[in-house]
């Protein structure tokens, strides 16, 4: 079964990368998820500060607003898809995630299969 891991981090560095983590510490988490043979696909995000939202209202008007988000307590830095046999080995391998420490979690979603 196909599971998504949000990468979400709660504490920024001035870079504008996880703070509680070093680019090694992905690096190597990266390697663990394809040398098993669960990835399916990740990406990490680009910067906070180029984050546009797009909100419509219910008349059709569209608002949109640039980041930084200054009331955001976490901010979406990439995710994982992994394809495992249930939610506790998704569990597990969110839980070795460098995102998931400190300040930071990780939301684990299945992925939808419509054609089953």
């Amino acid at each position: 079964m196909k599971y998504m891991l949000l990468i979400n981090a709660g504490t920024i560095g001035e870079d504008g990368t996880a703070a509680e983590c070093t680019v090694e510490d992905w690096m190597s988490y990266d390697k663990e998820v394809k040398d098993a043979g669960i990835f399916v696909s990740g990406e990490s995000l680009a910067d906070l500060v180029t984050v546009t939202a797009v909100r419509v209202e219910p008349d059709g008007k569209r608002t949109i607003t640039d980041g930084p988000f200054a009331e955001t307590r976490e901010v979406l830095g990439g995710f994982y898809v992994i394809d495992v046999p249930d939610l506790d080995v998704a569990l597990d391998w969110a839980a070795r995630c460098p995102g998931a420490r400190g300040s930071g979690s990780i939301v684990v979603r299945p992925i939808a299969d419509f054609g089953a």
